[in-house]
């Protein structure tokens, strides 16, 4: 069994913003393998399906960025899924937009949603998938919660399909592969 995990803020004034991309990931895999996520518990909202022969969870933390970690633990525990089986999609501002990096363990690298995940796990050893939205040319804050349009979108669109397809690739032939496959992805082409 396999926790996905896309981060984000929940409320539509956030919606199509940087911080958001893993939501906006989750909205597209749970249409992609017809997986509602509608049901309310473990501080967010999740719905449960199946890739492959696996069953998922994929869970939309309702608490925040900062308490993202509150909601996976949550879930964590009730489905007694261990660390490796947890997949975390979110933005990182030190990759630019079109990147897409896939590790196995890290630090949070200054991002608070994850920087809660390893707290509330106490271990920084689960999948990541991280989304490039490039780094703030000003003010931090605005930038991440800043709405992604034009060439960017057309740019990230490509990246969440990419994503999609990792997740399905590290359920199905393990994160290596996916590692091997999109570290080295850009969705400029």
């Amino acid at each position: 069994m396999y926790l996905i995990v896309g981060l984000g803020n929940p409320g539509h004034e956030y919606k199509n913003s940087r911080h958001n991309v893993g939501f906006d990931v989750m909205d597209l895999i749970s249409s992609k393998y017809n997986i509602a996520i509608n049901r309310i518990k473990f501080k967010g909202v999740y719905g449960e399906g199946k890739i492959g022969d696996e069953k998922v969870i994929f869970l939309k933390p309702s608490t925040y960025m900062n308490l993202s970690g509150e909601s996976v633990r949550e879930a964590c525990n009730f489905y007694k899924i261990s660390n490796e089986n947890i997949i975390v999609i979110y933005d990182d501002i030190s990759l630019e937009v079109g990147r897409m990096r896939i590790r196995k363990s890290g630090s949070a690298g200054g991002h608070n949603g994850i920087k809660n995940i390893i707290l509330n796990l106490s271990s920084d050893i689960f999948p990541r998938i991280k989304i490039g939205v490039g780094g703030p040319k000003g003010n931090l804050v605005s930038h991440v919660l800043g709405k992604i349009s034009g060439e960017d979108k057309i740019i990230i669109d490509r990246v969440f399909n990419a994503a999609s397809e990792a997740v399905n690739i590290i359920i199905t032939e393990g994160i290596t592969e996916a590692m091997n496959k999109f570290n080295g992805f850009q969705g400029l082409d």
